[in-house]
């Protein structure tokens, strides 16, 4: 049976059938003959859940970067078997690619997802010399939901503590990134199910989820690409914080794609393509060191 989810976009509610989702994104990829692929690890275990990974790894000694690759889906649907493509891809470029499951709203809520996330980037870290990692060359790429909270981790990373990983990484890229909360009518509760009311009821909710509320100049770059007729996740968000970015003196490009909506932009291989190329840039040729 399938379920819908909403969006809001300019004042308006949006019910997407969740099927749709699975037909957008990439499912079932076979790996290249030069990738291995490692499926079902465990990176961390919440409320007696496993929550696990697949691991697109390139044949080689060579300590390589790494991607965190992160499923769309509302942030109430979907899995980490929805981006395998980009993941694919990835690792055929030379990166170690993880897409990972998150806890799900509505039974978790917000900050489930991003916590989440760190978890996923403290185990690349920690693993990084049985799967060939550099634990310094860490990015993160998602869409939409997933878009998001690859945002969020360019622009709330977390520095190590005394028995703690930190979460920094050094890039993201997002595809149709919900970027800001803070302008949903206040009594709106299209986001209820994941930020636990309307923004009336949990402003503090809705701004710690806004990467946009997040960002100063000392944060990652980040690459965004954006359909230009996303009905569902205006691109104005976006472009709001990459042209912000600039302003701060951080690397960013915002790249849109013409006649394509939420769902089209996510095939745009030249979209990707772009978005490879700015993972590269900052994870292959970089000289900066981060604090595990």
């Amino acid at each position: 049976m399938f379920h819908n989810f909403l969006i809001f976009e300019r004042g308006k509610k949006w019910a997407i059938p969740s099927f749709v989702w699975a037909f957008a994104f990439f499912q079932g990829l076979n790996a290249k003959p030069e990738i291995e692929v490692k499926t079902d690890l465990v990176y961390a275990t919440k409320d007696k859940l496993d929550l696990k990974l697949d691991a697109y790894l390139p044949v080689g000694s060579k300590a390589r970067p790494s991607v965190l690759v992160i499923h769309g889906g509302g942030w109430r649907f979907g899995s980490k078997r929805q981006l395998a493509k980009y993941a694919s891809g990835l690792a055929g470029r030379g990166f170690n690619a993880f897409a990972i499951n998150y806890r799900l709203a509505p039974k978790y809520k917000h900050p489930a997802q991003i916590e989440d996330c760190r978890d996923a980037v403290r185990w690349i870290k920690k693993n990084s010399d049985q799967y060939g990692g550099d634990p310094n060359r860490i990015g993160a790429l998602g869409y939409s939901a997933g878009a998001q909270l690859a945002c969020m981790l360019a622009v709330t990373g977390q520095q190590p503590g005394e028995n703690e990983v930190g979460t920094n990484i050094l890039v993201a890229v997002g595809g149709g990134t919900p970027c800001e909360f803070m302008s949903i009518p206040a009594k709106n509760k299209t986001l209820a199910y994941w930020l636990g009311g309307s923004r009336q009821e949990a402003p503090k909710a809705y701004r710690e989820a806004s990467p946009l509320e997040h960002l100063d100049k000392g944060d990652s770059p980040i690459f965004f690409f954006h359909g230009e007729t996303d009905f569902l996740v205006g691109m104005s968000g976006a472009k709001k914080m990459s042209d912000k970015m600039k302003k701060l003196g951080i690397d960013t490009h915002f790249h849109p794609i013409k006649e394509a909506g939420h769902f089209r932009a996510i095939f745009n291989s030249k979209a990707i393509g772009a978005s490879f190329d700015f993972l590269e840039k900052h994870l292959k040729k970089t000289v900066r060191k981060q604090k595990r």
